[in-house]
């Protein structure tokens, strides 16, 4: 399981008062096990990756919290699931009086094909009491104005009764994904006067509510790096994962030469970046003449889109 990204680190800010040293602690608390899969439109998988579970009030978005070593705390359920089952002993499980519970599940899937390497995100503190429903996760800005990509997120909310049922749910994906291959219109390598090749997209949402994975606020510009292939003839990113967007976001290419000047290419994309939707950009461009100007444009269990997008010859 080395390499599977923890939503531990940035999904909760816990301490030691999260909890009141006044509560009794209830007599019979339930551990109960754990069972998961992520859903998609064709079929049903067992799920591998990081699984937090958040265990609110009976038909509330209160946070409950988690019993560890007796009391109560604002430690939530944290695990790690290969093929649907629990694995290993790093493992921090819930530990609850018996009760129905509204369990809010957080999920990052591990991949077999690469992702991008350096996702972000923002976390609000979570305390036993908070209303989930009033709090978010949020872009985490760059150096710029400009935020960075997020992790692949699964998420589902169900009721529960510990003990007597098990904790059982189909999660579901509210990340978007957007890969982008940048090749030359002749299919020749790009010339070594390209030094870097960066993309921005556009009308990306803000933000996410924990509890109902409702995106917000759609009006970031999310940017990455694309990288020269091994035979220098394409120019691409691995899978990057967005909050979803609005219609048709803009999409800005950002192209590098040796003499430092820099060529914008923009348009508006035909796709809406959707939760669970991985979108391909197929983008040719011509040639990058020096000092010319590039000129104008001519989702593994997902619902998986494409695009083409043609620039002219650079003047």
């Amino acid at each position: 399981m080395i390499g599977i990204v923890s939503l531990a680190l940035i999904v909760v800010s816990c301490s030691d008062d999260d909890y009141s040293g006044s509560t009794p602690t209830p007599t019979g608390l339930i551990t109960p096990k754990v069972q998961v899969r992520v859903t998609d439109p064709l079929n049903q998988s067992p799920f591998s990756g990081i699984l937090e579970i958040y265990p609110c009030n009976e038909g509330t978005s209160t946070y409950f919290g988690n019993y560890v070593n007796g009391k109560l705390t604002g430690f939530n359920g944290y695990y790690t699931i290969v093929n649907g089952e629990v694995y290993g002993s790093y493992n921090r499980e819930l530990h609850l009086p018996i009760g129905t519970y509204n369990m809010v599940y957080w999920g990052t899937p591990k991949y077999e094909e690469p992702i991008y390497n350096a996702p972000a995100i923002v976390q609000p503190g979570i305390s036993s009491g908070a209303n989930l429903s009033q709090l978010y996760f949020s872009l985490r800005q760059n150096n710029d104005t400009t935020y960075m990509p997020v992790y692949d997120m699964v998420h589902a909310v169900k009721s529960t009764l510990i003990g007597t049922e098990d904790l059982q749910a189909a999660l579901t994906r509210v990340t978007a994904g957007l890969k982008i291959i940048v090749k030359q219109q002749d299919g020749s390598p790009f010339p070594t006067s390209v030094t870097a090749m960066q993309a921005f997209i556009g009308n990306i949402s803000a933000q996410m509510n924990i509890f109902s994975a409702e995106a917000i606020n759609p009006t970031r510009t999310v940017s990455f790096d694309l990288t020269r292939s091994s035979d220098g003839t394409s120019m691409s990113n691995a899978t990057v994962m967005l909050f979803p967007s609005a219609p048709n976001p803009l999409l800005t290419i950002v192209i590098t030469l040796a003499d430092g000047s820099t060529h914008k290419l923009s348009k508006a994309l035909g796709t809406t970046l959707a939760a669970n939707t991985k979108l391909t950009l197929n983008i040719t461009i011509g040639d990058l003449l020096p000092g010319g100007d590039p000129g104008d444009f001519t989702i593994e269990g997902w619902n998986e889109e494409s695009e083409t997008i043609d620039f002219p010859t650079v003047n």
